[in-house]
Parts: structure tokens; sequence; C-alpha cells
């Protein structure tokens, strides 16, 4: 489904704004400014009388007032888009912040990788941009762990381009354990959302048949099947029955701190699976509450609810 894998590409590059950087700089050798300021900036702009540009993602480099350098993140699966139309998203970003302006396109195909390298003619004299390209064949195949958890955004887009080769999705799946907690669901939808049908095939079967402690007995026979279905088909009985499974082992086998955590885990896991963005103070809220029944209350809750807000009432805000 490639809108849903241009989705998470878009997604993920927004997230992690450093990640174009360190491609650019490190992996393609473009030179950019020596700065720790990055900051998103709006993705539409406008040089009048123009159409409004809308490129997929935008980051500008340096301090807001005198930025040094702008990048624009283009994911393409085909050679659809206008080459031309990259140059004019060059020029407008250039009008507009008055600095240099890198442009660098993720392909996943190798055809329109080699498409979108080639020298692109504005169709204005004097004016030729060669975008930074980034294709499939520039995707390292990352089979080592320690490697993968090192660098896990580059190792999302090795899953999604080399992942029909096992040994790169069980290198993923072993780092998720040395990912941070709330980080590890991130990860694991990005590579879900961006690889084809038989990855997705090869990430449930290894996620199922192996053991690694950031992901609840909940997350292995769900992930794959309750975020695809079963918010289409009934979500909260597949949610609940998982849900309730995996309480049932965390009291079984860990003591009652374990329990919290493994309770907290869930809950995350339940709130990015539905797409939700919960503001700092909630996350806190979670992370810190280690009343066991009152997060179960919440992961019974999270199954049923529309919208975040209805998760939390006022009380459970409210400092004791």
């Amino acid at each position: 489904m490639p809108s849903t894998q241009h989705d998470a590409l878009v997604q993920m590059f927004t997230d992690q704004p450093e990640l174009a950087v360190e491609i650019l700089r490190d992996r393609m050798g473009v030179p950019l400014p020596d700065t720790p300021h990055l900051r998103q900036e709006e993705r539409s702009f406008n040089t009048r009388p123009s159409d409004d540009l809308a490129a997929d993602v935008v980051f500008s480099m340096g301090p807001p007032r005198e930025p040094a350098h702008g990048i624009i993140v283009e994911v393409q699966h085909d050679k659809s888009k206008e080459p031309r139309q990259l140059a004019r998203y060059a020029a407008a970003l250039w009008l507009l912040l008055k600095c240099d302006v890198t442009v660098l396109v993720i392909c996943t195909d190798r055809a329109a990788a080699r498409h979108y390298s080639a020298l692109i003619d504005s169709g204005l004299t004097g004016y030729r941009l060669r975008a930074q390209v980034l294709g499939p064949d520039d995707i390292p195949v990352i089979t080592d762990p320690r490697e993968a958890a090192a660098n896990m955004a580059l190792t999302v887009m090795s899953v999604m381009v080399h992942g029909r080769e096992r040994k790169v999705v069980e290198a993923f799946v072993t780092a998720l354990a040395d990912a941070p907690a709330d980080h590890s669901p991130k990860y694991t939808e990005y590579a879900y959302s961006m690889s084809p049908f038989e990855i997705r095939c090869l990430l449930e079967e290894i996620m199922a048949s192996t053991s690694w402690p950031v992901f609840t007995p909940f997350a292995k026979e769900h992930y794959g099947r309750g975020v695809e279905e079963g918010m289409e088909k009934g979500m909260e009985k597949g949610m609940e029955k998982g849900m309730e499974k995996g309480m049932e082992k965390g009291r079984a086998e860990g003591a009652a701190e374990g329990a919290v955590r493994e309770a907290a885990r869930m809950l995350m896991l339940v709130i990015n699976a539905r797409g939700w963005i919960i503001p700092p103070d909630i996350h806190t809220l979670i992370t810190t509450t280690s009343d066991l029944d009152t997060l179960e209350d919440w992961i019974l809750r999270s199954a049923t609810v529309q919208t975040p807000q209805e998760l939390f009432d006022e009380r459970d805000r409210q400092p004791e």
C-alpha cells in the first residue's frame, strides 16, 4: 500500500528531523552547516502569484532569523512527480529562507531512484538542480542487532527494502529490546506500515515466535491483525481478550512492580496502535502511576473510547 508506506516514511522524517541531516551529511557527503539548530518549517510555501507548493517535509538549519540551510524531503515510489517540481520547491524555499537548499528524495523503487538522480533542467536558463536521492541500493542491509540498535530509523528503512532477507527482520526485532519502551511501538508501526505484505508476514511470524521483553503477548498476538483489522471489525473484543491475557500473565510471572511496568507498556502500545497523540502531562501520568488497578482500568477503557480525551477523566489528572 504505497499511500500507507508514503505516510509512514513522511511521519518518520517528521518525528526525527535529524535523520535527514544524517543521511545527507554522513551517507551522501553533502556539506551542511555545523549548527545545533534544526526545526521543521511549514511544508506549504508560496511565492505569489504562483500556486501553493506542498512538499512532504521541510526543515531549516541555523537560527530562526538567520537560517543557514534548507532541506526538503520528498518520498517517491514511482516516477509520477514531474522532476521540475523539485526544482520549483527548492527555488521557492530559497526565496523564502534566503539560503542554500538541498532536496532529498527517498525512493523505494530503483527505477524511480535513477529517474530523480538525473540533473533536472528547471526550464530557467542557468538553473539546474541535482537532488540527493536515497534509493534501495543506498539503504544498507542491516543484519547486526548492535548496528540496528544504533540507528533504528535507518534499520526501519532496511526492513522496508531488504526485509525479505530474514536476518534483517531478526536484527530489527532484537534491537527493539534495547529501544526505550515508548519508542518500540513507534518503530514497529513504521516498519509494519512501510513494508510490503510478505515482509509484514515475516515481521508477524518473528514477533510471535521470539521471546523479547519489549512487547507483550497482546502485541505479539494482535499487532498485525489488531491494528489493521481490529479497528474495523470490532477492536474491543480482540483487544480486551489479549489485554486480559497479558495482565494475567503479568500477575503470575512478575512482582507488583513488574506488573505495573507491563501494564504501562501495554497502555502505551494501545495508544500508539490507535494513532493517538497524547500531551506530555498524560505521558508522565502513565509512566509514573504505580497503582496497577488504575492502569488496568485505563487499558480496558482504551479499547472502547473514541478519543484520548475520553480515556482519562478529570479525577485521573488530579494530584493526590
